[in-house]
């Protein structure tokens, strides 16, 4: 006879309680925070969570700061892309067209909605 539900994982615990998308949330939350990640320092696969927001390599011993459920995340990557340009030497002109573009795709995006928008009154 076939199998008739799914394997619950780490949220076994919370049995039919609180509803399908919150118990898949944590699910989620649960497995990326028990998850084994890539060391900046030393490159191995030992980075594992101390506690909320901090991360621990279990090789080198190297602890840094990173999200609560992920050591590295959207923002932290754009700060490490804008350190990473300075220190390179990107020219200020080179900031200011990438300012620009920004600039640009974010009027862009603006005037995406607002026709969005006139096309559902109509």
């Amino acid at each position: 006879m076939a199998k008739r539900t799914q394997k619950a994982g780490a949220t076994a615990r919370f049995g039919a309680r609180y509803g399908v998308s919150v118990r898949r949330r944590a699910g989620s939350a649960i497995s990326k925070k028990s998850r084994v990640y890539t060391c900046p320092s030393c490159h191995y696969r030992k980075v594992r969570r101390k506690s909320a927001g901090i991360w621990e390599c279990r090789k080198c011993g190297y602890t840094f700061s990173g999200g609560v459920w992920e050591p590295y995340t959207r923002a932290s990557d754009a700060n490490k892309r804008i350190v990473r340009r300075s220190l390179e030497g990107a020219t200020a002109t080179d900031m200011t067209v990438i300012a620009q573009q920004a600039a640009l795709e974010f009027e862009r995006k603006i005037s995406e909605r607002e026709t969005d928008e006139g096309t559902e009154e109509e």
